[in-house]
């Protein structure tokens, strides 16, 4: 039997042999859930798909300049990044389930967790996660599984994607999230102290936050101590190059999105989640955690210390259903942090920082151009509001190759006028320039 029907005849061949017609296919799937008759064209050969695909392709706008931001950012990624990940030992990889055949895999996965646990200044992390909205869902349940509480206080200024993300998952899970309002672009601290009870299991906060605001959540933390509730951090790992840590702060989870870290903006993925905590909550973290030992002779190995997913134990005890070892993803921060160093990565976040405060200073020079939440401490983002609706300047901008920034209307209400600026290392002061030269003309 062929295995593709080519043509009518074959197609009758094999209906034939199965007694079936072709309606027959499909009897078991209810009438209103039927879509008709697909209308596909016909196959095409290699080379002309080729160039359909290629002509498809030429439509996307690459090559802009992106200033673009809102949790994922476009950095420069060291050669020698690309050239660890892509030997085909590490490209091809399987889970590590066999530990005797899998020691590379095992020790790159236990030395990020290493590199995570340092930058955000916490006691243990997993083998990673989905991105960062699926890690900061899983920092929310694991904070039900320690407190056995069930609701959560979740402020408005972490990102929009992420909460959109905890509220889907969590429709059907019984529990009760208040996002609580902001004042001035920052965690309203009298509004956290009046929602939060002796049934909350964490507050969930974000630094910098979506607006690019820095924040100190020590504060915070104490108040969620005191009511026996958690603090969760989500973070930017590049601006931990220069801020206090999660761990300083007092955060007992701290998760982020690792885009940042050697992968690039690629349509929303392949993305790394990343996750750590205290050693104290090590049994409710999710996914994987690569531990070190010795064998019987002494010599140094890996394995997987604790793996509490539904493949291994019964399933009402596991701590996760939708975690996994972004393997891959991992060993590609694990690769950019050991390039960058301590000491560059300090400087990277230096030099973001230092460029995003000139373009501010810049675009807070135009008619009409004012910055939305003054008087606060910004990293690599930050938001301005403009004389007219953003989406439109943002068009405009376009058609000069420059994509301007995130319009806030999107996902804030009555921010039409506000626009989320993003600037990396990749922005050179001649195109911070072109940016407000381009945006003096248009508006």
């Amino acid at each position: 039997m062929p295995f593709i029907a080519n043509t009518d005849a074959q197609k009758a061949d094999m209906l034939a042999q199965i007694g079936l017609t072709e309606a027959g296919l499909f009897a078991d799937i209810p009438p209103e859930l039927h879509c008709g008759a697909l209308n596909l064209p016909e196959g095409m050969p290699e080379q002309k798909i080729r160039r359909h695909m290629a002509k498809l392709a030429d439509r996307n706008a690459t090559g802009l300049m992106s200033f673009l931001g809102g949790g994922f950012y476009d950095h420069f990624i060291p050669a020698a990044v690309d050239a660890i990940v892509s030997r085909s030992e590490f490209y091809t990889a399987y889970t590590p389930y066999q530990p005797e055949a899998s020691q590379g895999t095992l020790q790159a996965i236990y030395e990020f967790q290493t590199a995570i646990c340092r930058l955000t200044g916490m006691e243990v992390a997993n083998a990673s996660l989905y991105d960062g909205g699926t890690a900061l869902y899983e920092a929310m349940m694991m904070s039900l599984r320690i407190t056995g509480r069930r609701k959560v206080l979740i402020d408005q200024t972490v990102n929009p994607i992420y909460r959109t993300m905890i509220r889907s998952y969590s429709s059907n899970l019984g529990v009760e999230i208040m996002e609580l309002p902001f004042r001035n672009g920052k965690a309203d601290r009298e509004q956290i102290a009046r929602c939060l009870d002796d049934q909350t299991a964490a507050i969930m906060v974000q630094n910098p936050n979506f607006f690019g605001c820095i924040d100190d959540y020590t504060d915070v933390g104490e108040m969620a101590h005191q009511r026996g509730a958690l603090l969760v951090v989500s973070t930017y790992p590049i601006s931990l190059g220069l801020l206090k840590t999660p761990g300083a702060m007092g955060a007992d989870i701290v998760t982020g999105e690792g885009q940042s870290l050697g992968m690039r903006v690629c349509f929303g993925g392949p993305y790394l989640g990343y996750m750590s905590t205290l050693m104290r909550h090590v049994r409710q973290m999710p996914g994987r955690i690569v531990g070190r030992t010795v064998d019987g002779q002494g010599r140094q190995g890996f394995v997987l210390t604790l793996q509490a997913r539904e493949q291994h134990i019964r399933r009402e005890k596991a701590t996760s259903n939708i975690c996994t070892n972004e393997g891959l993803c991992a060993l590609t921060a694990l690769a950019y942090l050991s390039v960058m160093g301590k000491e560059g990565l300090r400087q990277l976040a230096q030099v973001c920082a230092d460029r995003a405060f000139y373009l501010q200073q810049r675009l807070l020079k135009l008619p009409g151009v004012s910055l939305r939440y003054p008087g606060n401490w910004y990293f690599n983002e930050f938001v301005i509001d403009l004389p007219e609706r953003a989406d439109a300047v943002i068009c405009r901008l376009l058609e000069r190759g420059i994509s301007a920034g995130f319009p806030l209307a999107r996902y804030y209400e009555n921010m039409e006028k506000s626009l989320l600026v993003a600037v990396t290392e990749k922005r050179t002061k001649d195109e911070l320039d072109f940016l407000v030269h381009c945006l003096e003309v248009s508006l």
